[in-house]
């Protein structure tokens, strides 16, 4: 593998800012969902899918895109942030997205169940459904693109930037058949 400046590869710097960065993303989330909050009341959780989404619609375009967008954006980075820690470039594109998409969707439910025991926090299956939603936009948005710029390289020359999942390591060694003495 081609060594970068400062002899670390391109690879272990990839993860490392991708880790660093996920890390820095799942304090800022955990701090934003997971912090107490007072509230001289507290709706009732919701666990009726989409119904959250209808009340939100009969607010009016302004708020209801507000709601629905902090929602679908509040986990949406993951989808960049969960590939580039992992560090992989050549994938499948389908398994990419559904380890993805399944990584943030356990997320927002170890959050939403974490909220049943914050002071002011209240479950809603519709946060769960959106924040899926916006970690699949971001991956279908973004990573396969960078990962073919990356395969692909600046000047147009295939390069390896990233190690691939499993490296080939030629064929398989055989044994050459040896006839049976007389």
């Amino acid at each position: 593998m081609r060594q970068g400046s400062g002899g670390h590869s391109p690879a272990i710097r990839f993860r490392a800012t991708g880790g660093f960065l996920l890390v820095a993303h799942l304090l800022l989330v955990g701090w934003i969902t997971l912090r107490p909050l007072d509230v001289p009341w507290v709706s009732a959780a919701n666990l009726q899918p989409l119904a959250g989404i209808k009340a939100d619609l009969a607010l009016g375009g302004v708020q209801a895109a507000r709601r629905i967008g902090e929602s679908v954006l509040l986990l949406a980075p993951l989808g960049v942030l969960l590939p580039l820690a992992g560090g992989r470039l050549v994938v499948s594109p389908w398994g990419s997205l559904v380890r993805t998409v399944a990584a943030g969707a356990m997320l927002s439910l170890g959050i939403e169940l974490l909220q049943t025991g914050v002071p002011g926090q209240v479950v809603d299956i519709d946060s769960l459904l959106l924040n899926t939603f916006g970690v699949a936009l971001a991956h279908v948005a973004v990573v396969p693109a960078a990962r073919a710029r990356l395969r692909r390289g600046d000047d147009g020359e295939r390069r390896m930037a990233l190690p691939r999942e499993e490296a080939p390591q030629g064929p398989t060694p055989t044994i050459p058949r040896v006839g049976i003495a007389p």
